[in-house]
C-alpha cells in the first residue's frame, strides 16, 4: 500500500513549474522518511554509467506521462530540467 505524502511548493518541497518542476532536497528528504524510499537527485549530466541508465529511465517514463497527460506542464518541465 503506498502512502499519500503532501508535498508543497509553498514549504519548499517542490519546484514549481517556472522553476522546472520536480523536488528540492527536502522534497526527497520528507517522501523518503515517510515511505521508505530512496529518491536521488535529478541527473541531467551524468557522470556514472549507473546515472546515464537513470536519466534514460526517467526521460523515457516522464515523456510518456507529459504526452499523456491532460495538462501535463509539472512533466515537461521536468524533462527540460533533466535536459530530455
Amino acid at each position: 500500500m503506498a502512502k499519500n505524502v503532501s508535498l508543497s511548493v509553498s514549504r519548499g518541497e517542490k519546484l514549481s513549474v517556472k522553476q522546472g518542476a520536480g523536488l528540492t532536497a527536502k522534497g526527497r528528504a520528507k517522501y523518503n522518511a515517510a515511505t521508505g524510499s530512496n529518491l536521488k537527485a535529478p541527473a541531467p549530466n551524468p557522470k556514472t554509467e549507473a546515472d546515464k541508465g537513470r536519466k534514460a529511465s526517467f526521460c523515457a517514463r516522464m515523456g510518456a506521462v507529459a504526452a499523456k497527460a491532460k495538462d501535463g506542464e509539472r512533466a515537461k518541465a521536468a524533462l527540460k530540467r533533466w535536459k530530455c
